[in-house]
């Protein structure tokens, strides 16, 4: 395509059955917005559409667990992840939500269309269906081992291990998720979409037409299901919560979400030109527009294969021009997962590290999962920050801005003969916004946020070299010069890293005194013009766009996913089983009384033995007990606890045990007194 007349974008709809988190920031939302703004920046006519992906079987599931209804649960996190947007600086020109009543239609209408056309098939065909809930199971209503990677826990529609889509009748040994138990199938009459009709257009649209342009992992993945033959995909489900099928037939059933969700790219478009007065056609139907789906690697089948045989069916709309998924981002060495709490969330990320979004999208973006799956670490993240956002670009900005205002008051000073260094340094400046330009045009944005930073290495090289705190005092002429150098580097990297860090832009162009002044710099000005911040003009004074993120912030970070780490393994530790029956009298020969620990001392040389002399009523005795790991000598003193006293001694490390004291193991694996809460059961009193 020649230079398009206009850009739609969309980004992948996340579910509104939880908060955003880093996963899907890195993979999707931050270039999406990197692209857009870009795009904005260089004059293009842009509509960057986003919404909520209110309907299908996570929603109800969440609503099921919370004893609501699935609108409640959607609209408490629509309302969540559109403010964590907004507050994280996503530029979406509109932000719309599934269940609104103009996707309703649009929906409706399209599939009407279809039908119309004859582009459906109807088949009855048996389905999954639980007797106890009485209801068919949809997508991840079951759970069973995926047939392709062996994986025990796959989704009905989807194997979150290996990625593979599937329809919940091919998994192995599938369970309901609501009951648990095992399913029957039962027939049920639903439309489908014949993909294989679509084979041949496919192959020759992306197989030959994307050969070179998409990415790999996207074109390798679409190329696998092509080879492996298409097939008839289901667009209705058996369900209660969605858009009700509009067709004779389709009572009690709704569009399939994978059906649904897509068209609410279009529905928001719609939503956008309705309110700003556009004709929203263009931005789908015009083969001058440019359509670019940001999504991560989980949905490329649906926008690369599922949704174009859609819109190809349909025969109005354009297809993407490009699909660039990015893979997955792990957290600290292990997956993402929001059931089990390992993530880091935007909304509280957002209030615990208040006005530093841009350190986020910096540390994601350089880290970006753009080829392989990437791992997010907290010290990587304050290594960014303090090693590159604040020791490289804030240090150089800190710099000029200092020193230009010791020397000049604030006031860019005239230069007057240019060396050969500062004629290259001024070049180089005019052929940044290419190549960075050049990156982000090839979905390259961590290539990108590395060439922005390397204008502010070459900042800090110049003035390192220069001194001009040095030759301050010997050549007013030269350092006049140096700075005003300097400062155009500065006014550069406030125009050129919008699209990575957006509130700092803001802020470097309010302490360059630019903001919607006659000196503000367009992005393709960088390049063109002669002076961009011209002598005479007065910046303001210094203030730190970044600060140093200290190692306890950070192990607060690290603190928090321990705990997660332990309440996951508490909530999947297994109680023992029983052990053999015994009879009643092997149970009376255990003498079983209560006692208090009167001292407690650690025994040398060992890690978990504590030796203790303890009340038991009936004597004073010792015993060594394995808990020094849990408890140290001082809070044990004291202590009832419960002590098996007819138990045959035994020596420990030279020092002779004579009984048991009871504990008791929590699932975090805590030790625990097994004691009498009864202030009134005395020593030596027998436990039966």
């Amino acid at each position: 395509m020649s230079k398009p007349k206009r850009y739609t974008i969309t980004t992948a709809l996340p579910y509104t059955n939880g908060p955003i988190h880093i996963g899907h920031l890195a993979g999707v939302y931050v270039p999406a917005d990197i692209y857009a703004r870009y795009l904005r920046l260089t004059g293009n006519d842009v509509a960057f559409i986003g919404g909520s992906d209110e309907h299908g079987v996570p929603i109800t599931i969440k609503a099921k667990k919370e004893g609501v209804s699935p609108q409640d649960v959607v609209d408490k996190y629509h309302a969540i992840i559109k403010k964590s947007f907004e507050d994280f600086g996503i530029t979406f020109d509109n932000y719309s939500r599934t269940s609104a009543p103009i996707h309703h239609k649009t929906a409706s209408d399209f599939f009407k269309t279809l039908d119309k056309k004859g582009e459906f098939i109807e088949e009855t065909t048996e389905q999954l269906y639980d007797e106890e809930a009485n209801q068919f199971l949809a997508d991840r209503f079951v759970v069973g081992t995926c047939p392709k990677c062996g994986n025990e826990e796959s989704y009905g529609d989807q194997c979150e291990n290996c990625g593979t889509s599937h329809n919940a009748t091919d998994l192995i040994n599938p369970k309901s998720a609501i009951t648990g138990n095992v399913p029957t199938l039962k027939q049920t009459k639903h439309w489908f979409l014949p993909l294989d009709k679509h084979e041949a257009f496919l192959k020759e649209w992306i197989l030959k037409g994307h050969k070179k342009d998409w990415k790999p992992n996207v074109y390798g993945q679409c190329k696998s299901w092509i080879d492996d033959g298409l097939r008839p995909r289901a667009v209705t489900r058996d369900l209660d919560w969605g858009i009700p099928v509009p067709a004779e037939g389709g009572e009690g059933k709704v569009l399939y979400v994978w059906f649904d969700a897509p068209i609410g790219y279009i529905s928001s478009t719609k939503e956008w030109a309705d309110r700003v007065g556009k004709d929203w056609e263009p931005y789908w139907k015009d083969k001058d527009t440019k359509l670019v789906h940001f999504i991560g690697k989980d949905n490329i089948v649906f926008h690369c294969i599922i949704f174009p045989a859609m819109l190809k069916a349909e025969g109005s709309y354009i297809l993407p021009e490009n699909v660039p998924a990015n893979e997955f981002l792990n957290l600290e060495g292990n997956k993402l997962s929001t059931s089990k709490n390992w993530a880091v969330w935007l909304p509280e990320y957002l209030k615990e590290f208040p006005g530093q979004q841009d350190v986020l999208r910096y540390a994601l973006n350089a880290n970006a999962p753009e080829t392989k799956d990437t791992d997010f670490t907290w010290k990587d993240f304050q290594a960014r920050n303090n090693n590159e956002l604040v020791a490289i670009f804030g240090n150089f900005i800190n710099r000029v801005v200092v020193l230009t205002n010791k020397y000049y008051e604030g006031i860019v000073p005239a230069p007057s003969n240019f060396t050969q260094v500062d004629a290259e340094i001024l070049a180089k400046i005019k052929a940044y916004p290419d190549v960075i330009a050049s990156s982000i045009e090839r979905y390259r944005f961590r290539e990108a946020g590395q060439e922005l930073m390397n204008l502010a290495r070459l900042g800090n090289k110049y003035l390192a070299d220069e001194e001009p705190w040095k030759v301050i005092k010997v050549d007013e002429a030269r350092t006049q010069t140096i700075m005003y150098v300097s400062v155009q580097i500065a006014s550069a990297l406030a125009t050129l890293c919008e699209p990575f860090l957006p509130f700092t832009s803001t802020k470097l162009k309010g302490i360059l005194n630019v903001t919607l002044s006659a000196v503000e710099t367009s992005w393709n000005e960088v390049s063109t013009k002669e002076t961009l911040l011209p002598a005479g003009h007065k910046i303001g004074k210094a203030e730190l766009l970044f600060s140093k993120i200290e190692d306890e912030t950070i192990q607060k970070q690290l603190d928090k996913l321990e705990a997660s780490k332990k309440a996951n393994e508490a909530a999947n530790k297994t109680l023992e089983p029983q052990k053999d029956t015994i009879t009643f009298e092997d149970f009376t020969k255990l003498d079983v009384r209560v006692g208090t620990i009167l001292e407690a001392e650690k025994m040398p040389k060992t890690k978990k033995l504590l030796k203790l002399k303890i009340d038991t009523g009936i004597d004073t005795r010792t015993i060594v007990s394995g808990i020094a790991e849990s408890f140290n000598a001082e809070e044990v003193v004291g202590k009832r606890v419960t002590v098996l006293v007819n138990l045959a001694p035994r020596a420990l490390r030279g020092v002779e045990s004579q009984g048991m004291i009871l504990m008791t193991e929590t699932a975090e694996g805590k030790l625990v007194f097994v004691n009498p809460d009864d202030a009134s059961v005395g020593n030596g009193l027998s436990i039966s």
